[in-house]
């Protein structure tokens, strides 16, 4: 079994992986019993990852998002749905691959279910476009959404992408444009729309599919107006203090709570949604299922009233006056 990839912050559990490999390649090579030892040392590899992840900064968290085993939107899609269907193309010639979209089930519950794609390794996150979206890929999104309106789907989205593409040949076919219009019909839909932050949401890449009446996250997962490195250069122009703009940010499943953006955090297992994704997948559904048994319940018309209701509060906040001696309440 080849040993997983360790990120910077995880170095101390090197050594204890390293005894355990060489201890279950002992008891490959030999009849000696080690049972005992084995579930010691799993036992105290166990504690000191929880203990890693219960103090993670959030440029911590960032790199746990990034990794490139954590589960995508097709691994989750595969845990959920035996008869998902992929659709394909945005009835204007193209059919973005970091973009994708189908119908399957959920439970009994028939649904429409959209999110960006990333690659295992270089060669398909080169066909991915690592996960960043081109207007194509946008304008596919909302075709299917149209679909799932007319006949009654819910939407299901999942968001995981550094942000839409910024190419030349996407701002010419309109990429502004394209996520401009899914933010303004998403609005108007009269199904329930579920979002989940799987890994990284970053920018408008991620509003383009997240104008939702719910909008989860995983613990680990991030959910930012702008990355760490592109925020840090243009404040300091200085991507070293990614780090400070990370923090500064307050881009974490805790503080979008606080500031009422995001619906409910997703726990992860200790080590991260890449260590145990059939758990990841069962906490994902059970979610869903809660939280699309309640909207269910919802009128069409309540349905875009609360959605609207929610991103009109955002970004609303009381100055404390006491702060600005100088400034009228």
């Amino acid at each position: 079994m080849p040993r997983r990839p360790l990120l910077e912050f995880e170095k101390p559990l090197v050594e204890l992986e390293q005894q355990i490999e060489q201890i279950r390649q002992l008891a490959r090579d030999s009849e000696v019993d080690v049972t005992q030892q084995l579930h010691q040392l799993e036992s105290l590899a166990a504690r000191r990852r929880h203990e890693i992840f219960q103090n993670l900064t959030p440029a911590q968290k960032i790199q746990v998002a990034r990794h490139p085993h954590r589960p995508s939107t097709l691994d989750f899609i595969q845990m959920f749905c035996e008869d998902w269907i992929e659709l394909h193309g945005d009835r204007r010639g193209n059919d973005d691959q970091a973009l994708i979209g189908g119908v399957g089930r959920l439970g009994d519950q028939p649904v429409m279910l959209i999110g960006h794609q990333k690659g295992r390794d270089t060669k398909e996150n080169v066909a991915r476009n690592f996960g960043m979206a081109t207007p194509g890929g946008y304008r596919k999104a909302m075709r299917l959404m149209d679909h799932a309106d007319r006949f009654r789907l819910p939407i299901l989205s999942f968001i995981d992408t550094p942000g839409a593409y910024a190419g030349l040949q996407a701002e010419e076919q309109g990429q502004g444009e394209a996520i401009a219009v899914n933010l303004r019909e998403m609005f108007r839909l009269r199904v329930p729309v579920i979002a989940t932050v799987i890994g990284e949401g970053g920018s408008g890449g991620a509003l383009g599919i997240g104008v939702a009446d719910r909008l989860l996250m995983f613990e680990h997962s991030v959910y930012t107006v702008a990355s760490p490195e592109a925020c840090a250069s243009i404040l300091w122009r200085d991507a070293a203090k990614a780090p400070d703009a990370a923090a500064a940010l307050r881009i974490t499943g805790p503080d979008l709570i606080e500031l009422g953006v995001v619906d409910e955090v997703l726990p992860e297992p200790a080590g991260g949604n890449n260590w145990a994704p059939l758990e990841a997948g069962q906490t994902l559904k059970a979610a869903l299922e809660k939280h699309l048994s309640q909207l269910l319940e919802c009128s069409e018309q309540d349905l875009r009233d609360g959605r609207y209701q929610k991103f009109r509060k955002m970004g609303r906040y009381l100055e404390d006056s006491s702060q600005f001696p100088g400034r009228a309440a």
